[in-house]
């Protein structure tokens, strides 16, 4: 599948890219945008679009940092209910690929794409909050 080299950009810890975005070319789905940075991504969400993004982010308390990696699928809000319905079967496609994130998103909600709310859900989704005594 030709997601792949794109898909391993981003787990490769030395290199700067930090996501990388598979979008539709009529019915098929193709690598996107690559890069580092978080909002260029946003900037791709728009309302008439549809994409699946693989993105890492640097989480971790005062003890330790460690990259935890989410699978966001966008379903722009002037997406039509088929495409919206194809997206979802679609995605099954996306993770015969994409196979370890610690937390998966389906988000049609601009808010729901900002940094810090993606951050605090995948600390959620890590267990342990060793940084809680400081609190």
């Amino acid at each position: 599948m030709q997601l792949l080299p794109s898909l391993m950009c981003v787990c490769v810890f030395l290199l700067p890219i930090q996501r990388v975005t598979f979008k539709y070319d009529g019915s098929t789905i193709v690598p996107g945008e690559q890069g580092a940075e978080y909002q260029d991504f946003i900037q791709e969400c728009t309302d008439d679009v549809r994409l699946f993004a693989f993105v890492r982010f640097t989480t971790g308390d005062a003890m330790s940092k460690r990259s935890k990696f989410a699978l966001i699928t966008w379903i722009g809000e002037n997406v039509s209910g088929l495409q919206r319905a194809k997206t979802g079967t679609d995605k099954t496609l996306v993770k015969e690929v994409v196979q370890n994130f610690a937390k998966e998103f389906v988000i049609s909600d601009r808010k729901e794409l900002e940094e810090d709310f993606i951050k605090s859900e995948l600390k959620k989704a890590g267990g342990a909050n060793y940084d809680a005594q400081t609190e």
